[in-house]
């Protein structure tokens, strides 16, 4: 068994013998004991303790044992059974797999960070340390070992062996009993458990997060499911109610603060849409998850035609990097973009919902009301330190469309835009809306000599197209600081014309009409159609398309040709 082995709930219990030997049975049981609790295996539940409960039990040790010595044998790891999972439970940790949205890998951690860190600081943990996202309906959760826990999030029913306890509130759980979560009432979508101590799951790339669509991370990188079982978790005295004036409130009408960026009026939305933006109550659509809540609302009038380029609809853009928490328009709809949600894509986001308020979209459930709350990047920072409270409107935070600063193109640079995203990413864009090497390449030796600087707090550099995306902790880097040194970095580079950065040459494989291409052409004209033009090859249609003389010229242009990544 190694990692990333499939081993499905089904599984056959021998997954692995361990074999040891000594100059006598008590040094060979030693030496078996001392490599079994050098031992882990994640993600599954073992035998791992039960087997080295009976190699210390008298009766293994002078070989007198029989299968009845089993029934005195017990395994003492302490334990937390999952009885009944919940409708979507994940493991999840604050403030997730931070430093790989540049390859497309989302931070997730909880969407309800500030119910997450609460619940953890009045345990005395970390307030990152791993705990229990629960959507919807909550988990029944059996306990071996005292535990001390810390139940957040939507109002839901709470119980410890069938009586009702308090949420916000740390309770000691004693072995053999269970703590039922219910379903939130008609506030609030996901609650949250914290463990004193945290839950003991292994870290991959560098966060213990589930991100259940890379199938990585958390328990198995999977939701829980009845007879799972965690580790982890005390029994702790010292521990604190969260006062009441920290905890979130929840409703059924929002109000969410966002700042304005980086694609508004009068680039990409008219002023009317700006203000239809601001002025309307966006309904949540059932059609919502980790990876984005979609909104129904107002159709935008766009301030152009198309998106030229990048595509027929005026939502279109070249792709560019995202933040979490943007407002990204796929078309006429709006999603806000979630922890699981995509690193970069084609479409306009005139605004994004501050840092201090994106613990927000974790609880917005099919059917609520949202009221965007323009506020400006001061305001932002006030959000942050106090994020239960409410977001007051500011008109004057609507001014420049997120546009923070241009460069004209000068000499052997292109045209530089600077565009707010969020209160904690710069978004960077040279030259036209076009298709263009040379702006890739701008993009690249920027990221690689902001990477030199290694300027503090910044989290993340991500490319796109023709643009960059800084994130930064804005506490750490103020956004104002981190423009005036991208400004700095700028005027150092050099020209576009001159500029090297490294490269390869990658040669791959390439198969044609391989049997399974062949079987699959079979399916699709015996179950869809069997006069489609590209059928019964599609090497052949290429040829016609292409106007080509043979399928030979059809392999030669391709494997002639370099692409370029």
């Amino acid at each position: 068994v190694e990692t990333g082995t499939e081993v499905t709930t089904a599984y056959d219990p021998m997954l692995a013998k361990v074999i040891a030997y000594g100059a006598d049975r008590a040094e060979a049981l030693d030496r078996l004991d001392a490599a079994l609790a050098a031992t882990r295996v994640d993600g599954i539940e073992t035998n791992l303790g039960l087997v080295r409960a009976a190699l210390r039990h008298g009766d293994v040790r002078a070989a007198g044992h029989s299968t009845a010595s089993l029934a005195a044998i017990a395994d003492p790891t302490p334990r937390i059974e999952v009885v009944a999972p919940g409708t979507l439970t994940t493991v999840q940790d604050w403030p997730g797999r931070t430093g790989y949205w540049q390859v497309g890998v989302p931070p997730g951690g909880p969407m309800d960070d500030l119910s997450f860190r609460l619940g953890n600081t009045a345990l005395g943990n970390d307030e990152g340390a791993p705990g229990l996202e629960c959507t919807l309906q909550g988990p029944s959760l059996r306990f071996t070992h005292p535990t001390t826990v810390c139940v957040t999030g939507a109002p839901a029913g709470v119980t410890i062996d069938g009586l009702p306890v308090p949420q916000w509130e740390p309770i000691t759980v004693d072995a053999g009993q269970t703590l039922a979560v219910g379903a939130p009432d008609e506030r609030g979508l996901r609650t949250y458990v914290l463990f004193a101590g945290g839950l003991d799951v292994p870290e991959f790339l560098g966060s213990a997060a589930t991100f259940t669509l890379g199938r990585f991370g958390g328990h198995g990188g999977r939701a829980l499911r009845a007879g799972d079982v965690l580790h982890g978790g005390e029994a702790r005295t010292e521990t604190a109610v969260v006062p009441l004036d920290e905890r979130p409130s929840f409703d059924t009408a929002w109000r969410v603060g966002a700042v304005e960026g980086p694609h508004a009026a009068p680039e990409f939305f008219t002023e009317d849409d700006v203000r239809d933006f601001y002025a309307a109550d966006w309904k949540v659509h059932f059609n919502s998850a980790r990876t984005g809540v979609r909104l129904v609302g107002p159709k935008p009038r766009w301030a152009r035609t198309d998106g030229g380029e990048a595509g027929l609809h005026p939502s279109n853009i070249h792709d560019t990097p995202y933040s979490v928490g943007a407002v990204d328009y796929t078309g006429d709809m709006p999603v806000l973009l979630g922890p699981d949600g995509p690193s970069l894509g084609g479409f306009v986001c005139p605004a994004t919902v501050v840092t201090g308020q994106r613990w927000k979209l974790g609880q917005l459930r099919p059917g609520d009301t949202v009221r965007f709350v323009p506020v400006t990047t001061a305001a932002a920072g006030e959000l942050r330190r106090n994020p239960a409270a409410e977001a007051r409107a500011d008109r004057d935070a609507i001014v420049d469309g997120g546009v923070l600063a241009r460069l004209d193109e000068s000499g052997g640079r292109p045209a530089v835009t600077y565009r707010r995203s969020g209160d904690d990413n710069l978004l960077i864009e040279y030259g036209p809306m076009q298709l263009d090497l040379a702006l890739r390449m701008r993009v690249h030796a920027l990221a690689e000599a902001l990477a030199a600087r290694g300027l503090p707090g910044v989290v993340d550099l991500t490319p796109g197209i023709r643009s960059l995306q800084i994130q930064t902790n804005p506490d750490v880097l103020s956004p104002q600081a981190l423009l005036d040194a991208v400004l700095r970095v700028e005027e150092e580079l050099p020209a576009t014309d001159e500029l090297v950065v490294p490269s390869r040459t990658v040669h791959l494989p390439l198969s044609w009409d391989d049997p399974a291409t062949r079987e699959a052409i079979a399916r699709y004209t015996a179950g869809v159609r069997d006069d489609a033009p590209w059928c019964p090859s599609n090497i052949e249609f290429i040829r016609r398309v292409n106007g080509l003389d043979t399928v030979d010229d059809v392999y030669r242009t391709v494997f002639d040709a370099e692409y370029l990544v």
